[in-house]
């Protein structure tokens, strides 16, 4: 429940502090007096987003802070997913700044405005009068259903299955429109990456077929300088090997009288050793080498394809060729498969799509059972709310399409008169119909939630003093389990709360302020003598207010 609500420089109010207690609350006070303000305040501490133009002064910042006792409710786990700290005397804190930026705070934690709003959501029901036009809506139709049939963990895992449906639904959809795409490609990207592994790509093989080409463009040149090479070295007469032997031979003589000779002698023979091998492996080019018009063709031919890959993909080197078969080779691949993959993912799909069904039949089952219940709970607080004719027709019907709460069509109808027709509510309901079946719906749906506080702004619009008395009783039963609040203009109503509050404004040193009291006994029967007559209200008005009182 609502312990404390704490405002400062918000709209009209400068400093206001108000405790507040168990039980049936309500709060009068003349049009324009600030009531709106005081709920629009209490809105941003559960979420609502913030409007720099309320500060009342604009280089101040405003603080808005309400205190909850949540102690007799089950809370702990929501505060635990939301990742904030618990504690049975919760602060809750909104400030704005002069900057316009917004702070919200959970026990001196600072917290995002998506977490305020998770929490609001559980610790105050607001009903405005706007709230009233969405009895005509079907999602909050299917709140009260839900409410009653106490859906709340079943709705959560149909609506965690029908992610995980929609998800793989579109990953089918995604392979289904690559297969159109792939098949018309398929051809084409096929003919490209067989033209590519027409040729052996590997890093650096531009280069050796490069180096291969010029070798066997040039091999009569080559031969003759091989040759030539072999005589140079080998020749009787001329050859170095020849002259080199016959060099060493003649140092070695001389080891044995020097270091310094020693030293030369073993250059010389190092020498000679490395020249004899160098011999032996210009002999072997000698021996191999030979005129292959067919290997000059083949590696011409190498070369030209890869030239002309390169220019088809307009790419510049070997390197960018191999990045390309390989994007390739995965398209066709991905093509080649993608029957089997579509038939895996169809599989897939219609496997969530039966676990979804299931869970959407369980929430048919669970709603059609609690619809005769709610059916005669609504027309019972009809015929006491002085509509003895008042019947209402609600029908499920389970479709094949999956919608965010269920598979469920439903038609929630309303007849006021006896043999009127059926209709939906905004067409055959009035204004002051509207507000006696929101606050029927209010009571069915609060015996089944664990809400601590619930305020109904004006719900008695549209409504005569005799029924007015009939929805403040409903009120005051509603709060024997939770507080609740009822902003109101009626005086029958007003009588039935346990406190009283009056908003009200004064002029103080030049400017308008709004304030919120507790009335005393006294006062409250001034007070209802004022909304019974108006501010001159005489002896006759007092009476009644005190009858209304005593009666309440």
């Amino acid at each position: 429940m609502l312990n404390t609500l704490s405002i400062k420089n918000y709209a009209l109010i400068d400093d206001l502090k108000v405790d507040f207690p168990k039980g049936f609350i309500i709060i009068t006070g003349e049009t324009g007096s600030g009531k709106s303000i005081m709920l629009d305040a209490l809105s941003l501490v559960l979420g609502k987003r913030a409007d720099m133009s309320a500060l009342r002064n604009k280089d101040e910042k405003c603080v808005i802070e309400a205190e909850f006792s949540l102690q007799n409710y089950e809370f702990q786990s929501l505060f635990n997913e939301l990742e904030i700290d618990y504690d049975p005397q919760t602060i809750i804190r909104r400030e704005i700044l002069p900057s316009g930026k917004s702070r919200a705070f959970v026990n001196d934690s600072p917290v995002t405005l998506d977490v305020l709003s998770r929490l609001g959501e559980v610790l105050v029901d607001i009903h405005s009068q706007h709230q009233t036009l969405s009895l005509s809506d079907t999602a909050f139709q299917f709140e009260i259903i839900d409410a009653m049939a106490e859906n709340k963990s079943l709705l959560e895992e149909y609506q965690r299955l029908l992610v995980l449906l929609k998800n793989e639904q579109k990953k089918l959809q995604e392979l289904i429109d690559f297969q159109q795409t792939a098949n018309k490609e398929y051809d084409y990207n096929l003919h490209q990456l067989k033209e590519l592994k027409s040729v052996t790509l590997g890093e650096g093989i531009l280069e050796e077929l490069e180096e291969s080409y010029e070798e066997a463009s040039n091999i009569e040149e080559i031969k003759e300088n091989v040759a030539e090479s072999l005589y140079l070295l080998n020749d009787e007469n001329i050859g170095i090997l020849n002259n080199l032997r016959e060099l060493r031979r003649a140092f070695s003589n001389l080891t044995e009288y020097k270091q310094q000779y020693r030293e030369l002698y073993e250059r010389i023979d190092s020498a000679f050793l490395d020249l004899e091998d160098l011999s032996r492996d210009v002999a072997d080019i000698d021996e191999n080498i030979e005129t292959d018009p067919e290997n000059l063709e083949e590696i011409s031919k190498q070369l030209n394809k890869i030239y002309s890959l390169q220019q088809k993909h307009k790419v510049t080197t070997v390197e960018e060729l191999m990045s390309i078969q390989e994007r390739l080779e995965k398209a066709v691949s991905k093509t080649e498969s993608a029957d089997f993959d579509l038939k895996e993912q169809q599989e897939l799909v219609a496997k969530h799509q039966a676990e979804t069904s299931k869970k959407a039949t369980e929430l048919h089952k669970t709603r059609e059972k609690v619809v005769p219940s709610l059916t005669k709970q609504l027309e019972s607080f009809m015929h006491e709310l002085g509509m003895p004719n008042g019947r209402f027709d609600i029908k499920l019907t389970p479709t094949s399409h999956f919608f965010n709460n269920g598979n469920d069509e439903l038609s929630f109808l309303f007849s006021a008169n006896k043999g009127g027709d059926f209709g939906p509510l905004k067409k055959v309901a009035s204004g002051g119909e509207l507000s006696r079946i929101m606050l029927a719906v209010k009571a069915i749906m609060a015996a089944h939630t664990a809400l601590p506080t619930i305020m109904f702004d004006e719900i008695d619009t549209g409504v005569s003093g005799e029924i007015s008395q009939k929805m403040g009783d409903i009120m005051k039963q509603m709060s024997k389990n939770r507080q609740v609040f009822a902003i109101t203009h009626l005086p029958q109503i007003a009588a039935k709360g346990a406190y009283h509050f009056k908003v009200f404004k004064e002029d103080i040193t030049g400017k308008t302020t709004t304030h919120l009291k507790m009335l005393t006994e006294q006062e409250r029967i001034s007070e209802l003598s004022e909304m019974l007559e108006g501010k001159n209200s005489g002896e006759s008005a007092r009476n009644h207010a005190i009858e209304l009182l005593r009666k309440g």
